[in-house]
């Protein structure tokens, strides 16, 4: 009962930060017409992020081709 009521109080009673609203300036930044695909104009944290997934997209890509290369050759008897 007691660590209900402390439980209770400490989440009624925490106290609530402002959060900012950033929604308008967010709208501004992904609306604005500056050539740039969605995905990108998040600036160089998004196109780390774009590029590491391509990279790790093509290499996984390669890595499957080429053990189902490896995998339908026909072992050589020893």
């Amino acid at each position: 009962q007691a660590l209900r009521q402390i439980s209770q109080r400490t989440i009624s009673t925490a106290s609530r930060r402002q959060l900012e609203n950033r929604v308008p300036e967010n709208q501004k930044l992904f609306q604005a017409d500056n050539g740039l695909p969605v995905h990108l104009k998040g600036g160089a944290k998004d196109s780390l992020l774009y590029r590491t997934t391509a990279g790790l997209t093509v290499c996984g890509t390669f890595y499957a081709l080429y053990y189902l290369l490896i995998s339908s050759m026909p072992k050589k008897p020893n």
